[in-house]
């Protein structure tokens, strides 16, 4: 248990590379794969299954308490630094997530091993298409979590498994590694024997596809370059939403904004903590005479009322007609409070969190037609969503998101998360653009590598020149569906050679 706890621990650097170590370290993810999976290789030829079973979920449940406690602790101090919420009650309810996502690596521990199928199968197709089905899981329920999914963590321009991105999106590529997984541990186990040879075959074959297909353009350019502005006001959370603070935010993002020649400049989420409709006329008239100096425009987060609706929204000032986009995958607790009768108390009563009970946006929302390019926005975690980002695409021709993660003070929080819009990247082709109150602020290209940075906490504007994409990769074509197809059949092989095997359970078998 020891063991499967630090190797889930294991995996958590390679999912904010550039927080823990200055080089890649995106084979780690394999790796601990790699002891995940040989620990729930039964001990003996002929288990007992129901043993086998509940070791395989022990040893998954424990796997996940090391991947998620190291990876998401940063929720402890949302909980309690921003929140609100006392020492012991935001250290329970950390590690009470923590032990929920636990569950779901756990019951592939547990379903693994009803299986009587020969090693290659258990290896190469069960436990794979099994951790990768709960993953896609993990991203849906409750209005899904998939933080921390194997895939995010071969974005690096080293991994030849970012070439999978575009064709299969995130859980594609989270099913290469778990296969490169299986056929390292099979290796191992059948080193000496053709099987072993045959293995590592695949392996080649798999990495040496992927590093093809990261070769290819899936999008081609379109229209010229454009001058873009992403500005970082680093507003502490503490303060953001402060009466007396208000005027020293206003000021901040006028002085920003009026530095920045950029013909499209983006301010973060929530970056003027007001209603639309209360923020100061003159000021707005400010910041749209600039943007129309500049022959541009300026996208500002703020919030909207309409009907007595609360909206988290961007909306843009300056030459192109004033348009907005209202977020629609909505943070639950953070934005909205789910079974409202039973658990609002705990959002009144216990969290003091400003603005938590917002209403979503449509599901399908115009692209933002300024500076001359079409622009896709998604706010907060949206982007966490490759299914619901390519909503916007083919059309969009940039991706912009917008955020705060002051939320999450000094952790890796704003790492991970940077690191997941760059997948966004390789699954749509397009380039993405991240205005972030405290960092990360970047500009990512659409090979998913970064094309530059602002350190985090503290004052700047990043500027550069960003290029709109068009054309659609093979994931904006078929999104999730292509992956859960393999993974169907993965496991209807392995299901057929579960009851045709003569001697179920035989790890030698072929």
């Amino acid at each position: 248990m020891v063991l499967a706890l630090a190797a889930g621990a294991f995996a958590v650097p390679t999912f904010s590379t550039q927080a823990f170590f200055p080089i890649e370290i995106f084979p780690l993810s394999i790796f601990a794969l790699v002891i995940l999976f040989g620990l729930w290789l039964p001990a003996s030829p002929t288990p007992d299954k129901r043993e086998a079973a509940r070791l395989g979920f022990y040893l998954g449940f424990y796997f996940g308490l090391g991947l998620f406690g190291a990876g998401i602790g940063w929720i402890y101090i949302a909980l309690h630094d921003y929140g609100g919420m006392s020492p012991v009650l935001a250290l329970l309810a950390t590690a009470f997530f923590a032990a929920f996502l636990s569950v779901f690596p756990a019951l592939v521990g547990y379903a693994q091993a009803r299986f009587s199928t020969p090693l290659w199968a258990r290896l190469t197709l069960i436990m794979p298409a099994l951790w990768v089905l709960l993953e896609w899981l993990r991203g849906m329920i409750f209005t899904g979590f998939p933080w921390l999914t194997m895939g995010y963590s071969q974005v690096s321009a080293y991994s030849p498994l970012a070439g999978y991105a575009p064709v299969l999106g995130v859980y594609g590529v989270s099913l290469i590694v778990a296969a490169s997984a299986g056929l390292l541990v099979l290796w191992w186990q059948m080193r000496w024997r053709t099987q072993g040879k045959l293995s590592l075959a695949g392996l080649v074959l798999l990495w040496g596809t992927g590093a093809i297909l990261h070769t290819v353009e899936w999008t081609q350019a379109e229209g010229a370059p454009v001058q873009v502005a992403l500005l970082q006001g680093n507003i502490s959370q503490h303060l953001k939403f402060r009466e007396e603070t208000l005027v020293n935010t206003l000021e901040t993002y006028r002085k920003l904004v009026l530095q920045s020649e950029a013909r499209l400049i983006i301010l973060p989420e929530t970056a003027i903590p007001l209603l639309r409709q209360n923020m100061p006329q003159h000021y707005l008239e400010i910041l749209r005479e600039h943007a129309q100096k500049n022959k541009g425009d300026i996208l500002i987060g703020g919030f909207e009322k309409e009907q007595g609706q609360y909206f988290n929204s961007v909306f843009s000032l300056g030459t192109a007609e004033s348009q907005s986009y209202r977020k629609n995958h909505l943070v639950p607790f953070g934005e909205f409070i789910p079974l409202r009768p039973a658990l609002g108390w705990l959002i009144n009563g216990v969290l003091n969190i400003p603005m938590s009970d917002l209403a979503r946006g449509g599901a399908r929302q115009p692209v933002l037609q300024v500076a001359g390019q079409r622009v896709a926005i998604d706010i907060c975690y949206e982007d966490v969503f490759g299914e619901e980002i390519i909503r916007y695409l083919p059309e969009a021709t940039l991706l912009v998101n917008v955020t705060n993660d002051a939320w999450y003070g000094k952790s890796n929080a704003a790492m991970q998360h940077n690191q997941i819009a760059q997948m966004r990247t390789l699954e749509s082709g397009r380039m993405m653009l991240r205005a972030t109150n405290t960092g990360v602020t970047s500009i990512i290209r659409r090979d998913g590598t970064v094309q530059a940075m602002l350190p985090q906490h503290e004052e700047g504007v990043l500027i550069g020149q960003v290029q709109g994409y068009s054309g659609s990769t093979p994931y904006v074509r078929w999104g999730n569906v292509a992956v859960l197809l393999l993974i169907a059949v993965m496991l209807a092989v392995a299901w057929r050679r579960h009851y045709s095997s003569p001697d179920k359970g035989r790890l030698g078998g072929v």
